[in-house]
């Protein structure tokens, strides 16, 4: 846990928010995925990457294809900021943050189109996964670099987790003729 100054319970807050954000959005996207339709006929499991999107663009830029394509991005889009929120980390690389937040999305999604299959009514498709996973990087890329450096001005953040402690006296010369390093 990171310590951001004298009395300061920012990351804490942070990480308790983020985690019942994250539980209750992915009990509400369970609940839009997983249950049962009862529709007269099912379309074949689509395991052709861009094949769905490919059709769906076929016919135009039509509303349904509009509300079919963006329901799948906006689905999974908010995990790209509450999966970030709850680990509550200020001083992390954007990098290492956005390759995370997007293999953990691209899991989520998976795991979603895999519990699909055995749903009734209900079809496992590819570019449900990558769809969910280009919503997951876009909220991310728009809203955490921002955010994240907003915090760290706002709380003064160190760039330096470990404290440091001055020496107050001279080593003993054993240590410091063996090159060993005893304390950490």
């Amino acid at each position: 846990m990171q310590r951001h100054g004298p009395g300061t319970t920012a990351v804490p807050r942070m990480r308790v928010t983020g985690l019942l954000l994250l539980v209750a959005h992915l009990l509400i996207v369970a609940w839009l995925t997983l249950r049962p339709r009862t529709v007269p006929w099912v379309s074949a499991t689509n395991l052709e990457p861009l094949a769905t999107i490919r059709a769906e663009l076929a016919h135009g830029l039509s509303w349904e294809a509009v509300q079919h394509l963006g329901g799948s991005v906006l689905l999974l889009a908010p995990l790209g900021v509450l999966l970030p929120l709850s680990a509550g980390r200020l001083n992390v690389s954007p990098l290492v943050s956005l390759t995370r937040t997007v293999f953990a999305g691209a899991m989520i999604s998976l795991a979603i189109e895999l519990l699909q299959s055995g749903v009734p009514g209900r079809v496992p498709d590819i570019d449900a996964v990558l769809l969910g996973s280009l919503g997951v990087a876009l909220a991310h890329l728009s809203v955490v670099p921002a955010a994240r450096r907003r915090l760290r001005r706002r709380y003064g953040v160190l760039r330096e987790v470990t404290p440091r402690i001055p020496r107050v006296e001279l080593a003993p010369q054993a240590d410091v003729l063996s090159g060993s390093r005893p304390y950490l």
